[in-house]
């Protein structure tokens, strides 16, 4: 019994804490939330994030599934970052020189809580960098004998990112909506902010792949 509660609380612990680290700092998912929640409001933003956890849940346990495969194949993680590159690459041209603009209004238009719910799915689709990034948390923690690839382990660890996730992305809503009446640099500047945050992103995917091919 003491048993199955440790393969229980452990990973579910290390799956909060990673998720937790890994979103902390301003990314694409995090930041388009805040904005949803200055200019739509909270129950809007809280769609987008119920939208890009479900992907996460699937993202996840895609990663850890296949993390002992993933980790004898080292190209797959390469393809997988090579992918985010160009992703990144594309996104962070929209953002800075497609998007347009958005002001803080006294009357704003209500968007759909579905278009919120689809546009967190699709955002947060089309950032594969976690993948990689739980393979290595999962094999890491296996390692040291506080994980292992069996259903109760990996659906403990999923939950646990999955509730790590989406705690860092409402305390962004809730951060951003305390500063509300003082958001109005943050909102005009918002598509140049994602940019920038996407742009490093790709620049540090890009260094690991050719450090991949240089050794």
């Amino acid at each position: 019994m003491g048993f199955s509660i440790y393969f229980m609380v452990i990973p579910f612990l290390f799956g909060f804490l990673a998720a937790s680290i890994g979103v902390f700092p301003p990314g694409l998912i995090n930041m388009t939330a805040a904005k949803i929640s200055i200019i739509d409001g909270r129950v809007r933003a809280l769609m987008f994030i119920l939208g890009a956890t479900i992907v996460v849940f699937f993202q996840t346990y895609v990663a850890v599934v296949f993390a002992n495969y993933i980790n004898l194949h080292p190209e797959i993680i390469i393809l997988f970052r090579e992918i985010g590159t160009v992703i990144m690459f594309f996104a962070t041209i929209y953002f800075l020189f497609f998007a347009k603009k958005q002001k803080i209004k006294d009357k704003i238009k209500i968007k759909s809580k579905k278009s919120r719910f689809f546009m967190g799915m699709v955002i947060s689709a089309i950032n594969i960098l976690p993948i990689p990034y739980y393979v290595l948390i999962t094999v890491t923690l296996a390692a040291f004998h506080l994980f292992s690839f069996q259903p109760v382990p990996i659906y403990s660890f999923v939950s646990g990112v999955v509730a790590g996730s989406f705690t860092i992305f409402y305390c962004y809503v809730v951060m951003f909506e305390k500063f509300k009446p003082k958001a109005t640099y943050f909102i005009n500047n918002m598509n140049t902010i994602l940019g920038t945050v996407t742009a490093i992103v790709t620049v540090f995917t890009l260094l690991n792949v050719i450090k991949y091919y240089l050794n």
